[in-house]
């Protein structure tokens, strides 16, 4: 599916998608890659959604986003309730949904100019 722009200024955001691919700012992606308003941390080193632990989102929480967007790939998958309850407990707003809806609400709040990170497993 190919999303439209509204009006993202230098900004890094979802403008398709597919299965097995994101696309920032017309950029094909393939790889899981965590993505914020102004930069992306490509090739992020997840493997699945039960392998995930709270060192795989230092480089997201350095960052001190308002909210991090999990995005599962096609099927919407829960990481592990302790993980979600650290990241939490940071002061960090957490949530879990497809890929697909993460990118479509990660525009959003990009829009609403909110400090967001999507991170993205295809």
């Amino acid at each position: 599916m190919k999303l439209h722009l509204a009006n993202f200024d230098q900004q890094y955001v979802f403008s398709g998608y597919g299965e097995g691919y994101v696309m920032v700012n017309q950029v094909r992606h393939e790889q899981n890659l965590i993505v914020f308003p102004n930069h992306i941390i490509e090739q992020w080193p997840v493997e699945s959604i039960a392998q995930l632990n709270l060192e795989h989102f230092d480089s997201v929480l350095q960052h001190k986003p308002e909210i991090i967007l999990l995005g599962t790939g096609a099927q919407l998958n829960f990481p592990d309730y302790v993980l979600m309850a650290k990241i939490i407990q940071s002061g960090t707003g957490f949530e879990v949904m497809d890929t697909q809806a993460a990118c479509r609400t990660y525009n959003i709040l990009v829009e609403e100019d909110r400090q967001v990170a999507a991170a993205i497993i295809l």
